[in-house]
């Protein structure tokens, strides 16, 4: 900020009276008040004054919006005199001593002006960053600069900050699966309040009522992501609320329901708990709920034969069409994550033993068959190669009738000696034999791999570093769709051309999952060379979103600036590699039950369990 701007800041007051609201809760209890002197990102001061304790265990009231997220805000009239000790109120009451104010703003920023101003330079965030600063401090004040306040808690980051860009679109909302890697770089830092409001504020949101033409979600499903808004009250424009107003799909590109938002709820959860050791947010009675909610909608009966999670297009990370819908990897493993951060967390009474009993079988079904089925190495490929097809018996070999023609060219060059990896996608007669980075990286960290496909992974990213990892870390999917493949499967679309976007782009937020997978593995060594590869540029190209080309040398060509979880994806990577042991409130390890369980799987009879089933009740004809 140049010294000419930094006048704007003299008037907090009026500042105040137009932006700031009062947090004020309506028939919950006592509000706690609170003073904040907080910087915008256009670097603008201003004095906030909220409330604290939003929070209610009544399930009843759940469905009422206006109990839990919408609260009168009423503009200030006045406030009371700031001191220069600590830029704190004196007091809540008394007539507001704007010449102090100013005064004590002129000087600090006159202070900061001789400090650092002429080392420093503005970004396109429109924050002023002093050269000297390290790539991971001006991390950390860009993250923190991304956070959204509701009633005036901070309740999570926004997707990204690039003022660069006319097209906002809705990257100025709160991503549920954006806020993972924000939120756990908070924990790690200790600071717990965010990501604790982010959880119960989220839960809200659950519950509400969404639908698409006239046509509703099963319960329990969580949104993509939601918006602050501040809007007058009853048209009365002194007095305002904050409303959230969440996004189920209805809105989003394609209107695709978030499959993976109430799984990373559940496990950014069981990590707050471990990081912080209060479990009294898990042991509440509506996070209860809210985690039973989630686990019946995944574990509802339905058609599929299968364990995996029937999804359509578009479901998770990657929210476009890219021919990842069935069964992808990545929903599986996020799905096999929250299963046993959930079975960690449920509270042991009789409403739940039928639900935990469905979990625990799930768990065994399902990584059977990913760790059977979804692997494939050189041996594994030579297997394929020679199936036979067509096999009509319950002891086939090829049991989803899988051609050998299928195998594509690209795959038998890339497939090392040594390593291996878990495919993208599974369906009858069709195998995705893709590389997808954050399935297989997450399948290490819950121990959906067995121990010895874990560290096959991580040497195929070894030995294949220059197709996955090459100028910037890490290629979202490998090989990219082209030609009459790209056509087909994207529908020609023109953000998922070939190596850009999630058709082949390199994405900085990858190093988070990469580095906890090589912590547990005991091989950080290969994380430490993405993150020192990634220092050398992510700051100078301004934190994209994304970079293009088979060796990520451009930035994406529609890839935001101050992309948060860009941001926050470096920061936890650092903080990992520097406190290793912190990765255990994210890691799951294996379940010597499940082991077990897996091993009778493996030698059982496949027509033992074969014949109709025991009903007490007849059929009525």
């Amino acid at each position: 900020m140049a010294l000419s701007e930094a006048f704007l800041c003299l008037d907090p007051m009026f500042l105040f009276k137009s932006g700031v609201n009062f947090g004020k809760q309506r028939k919950l209890g006592l509000v706690e008040f609170h003073y904040s002197l907080r910087t915008s990102r256009n670097g603008i001061k201003s004095i906030g004054l909220w409330s604290a304790g939003c929070f209610s265990t009544d399930i009843k009231n759940r469905t009422k919006r206006s109990c839990f997220l919408r609260f009168k805000c009423q503009k200030a009239g006045s406030v009371s005199g700031l001191t220069a000790d600590d830029g704190r109120p004196a007091s809540l009451s008394g007539k507001a001593n704007v010449n102090n104010v100013q005064e004590f703003e002129l000087n600090q920023l006159l202070k900061s002006d001789k400090e650092g101003f002429a080392n420093g330079n503005t970004n396109g965030a429109g924050t002023v960053v002093d050269s000297r600063k390290s790539v991971e401090e001006e991390a950390w004040d860009l993250l923190k600069e991304s956070v959204v306040y509701y009633c005036g808690n901070p309740i999570g980051t926004i997707a990204a900050s690039d003022t660069s860009s006319s097209s906002i679109l809705n990257y100025d909302q709160v991503f549920i699966r954006d806020f993972i890697p924000s939120g756990i770089a908070f924990l790690l830092k200790g600071e717990y309040d965010i990501v604790r409001n982010f959880i119960l504020y989220t839960l809200q949101l659950q519950s509400w009522e969404k639908t698409m033409d006239c046509h509703s979600p099963g319960q329990g499903l969580m949104p993509a992501s939601f918006k602050v808004r501040t809007v007058p009250l009853d048209g009365d424009d002194s007095v305002t609320e904050d409303v959230l107003d969440p996004d189920f799909g209805e809105a989003a590109i394609g209107r695709v329901a978030p499959v993976d938002s109430g799984l990373w709820w559940i496990i950014l959860l069981r990590a707050y708990g471990k990081c912080t050791g209060d479990l009294s947010v898990q042991e509440r009675v509506d996070v209860q709920t809210g985690i039973k909610m989630i686990l019946k909608l995944c574990l509802a009966d339905g058609f599929d034969m299968f364990p995996t999670l029937l999804v359509t297009d578009g479901s998770c990370m990657i929210d476009r069409r890219m021919g990842i819908h069935g069964h992808p990897l990545e929903i599986q493993a996020l799905f096999y994550s929250a299963l046993l951060c959930a079975r960690e967390m449920l509270a042991p009474e009789d409403s739940s033993a039928d639900l935990i009993r469905a979990l625990n079988n799930r768990l065994v079904a399902l990584s059977f068959h990913i760790r059977e089925y979804y692997w494939i190495d050189m041996k594994k490929l030579n297997e394929i190669y020679r199936y036979k097809t067509e096999e009509y018996s319950y002891d086939a070999v090829n049991k989803f009738n899988i051609y050998p023609d299928q195998i594509p060219s690209w795959l038998v060059e890339f497939m090392p000696a040594r390593g291996g990896y878990l495919i993208g996608n599974l369906q009858p007669a069709h195998m995705d034999f893709r590389f997808f980075s954050l399935g297989n990286l997450w399948s290490i960290i819950s121990s959906l791999a067995t121990v010895d496909q874990s560290h096959a992974i991580l040497d195929l990213v070894e030995a294949k570093w220059s197709e996955l990892v090459a100028d910037m870390p890490l290629k979202i999917c490998y090989p990219a769709l082209e030609g009459q493949e790209w056509r087909i499967i994207t529908g020609c679309d023109p953000k998922n051309t070939p190596w850009s976007y999630h058709n082949g782009g390199s994405w900085p937020t990858l190093l988070w999952q990469l580095t906890v997978a090589c912590i547990k593995m005991n091989r950080p060594e290969i994380a430490e060379k993405a993150v020192m590869l990634a220092e050398r540029r992510i700051s100078r190209d301004k934190w994209p979103e994304y970079y293009d080309t088979r060796r990520a040398r451009f930035i994406g060509k529609q890839s935001r600036l101050f992309q948060t979880w860009s941001i926050a994806g470096y920061l936890v990577a650092k903080l990992l590699l520097a406190n290793p042991s912190a990765s255990k409130i994210l890691i799951n390890e294996e379940d010597s039950e499940l082991v077990n369980a897996f091993s009778c799987m493996l030698s059982a009879n496949p027509r033992r369990k074969r014949g109709q089933k025991g009903f007490k009740q007849p059929f009525i004809i």
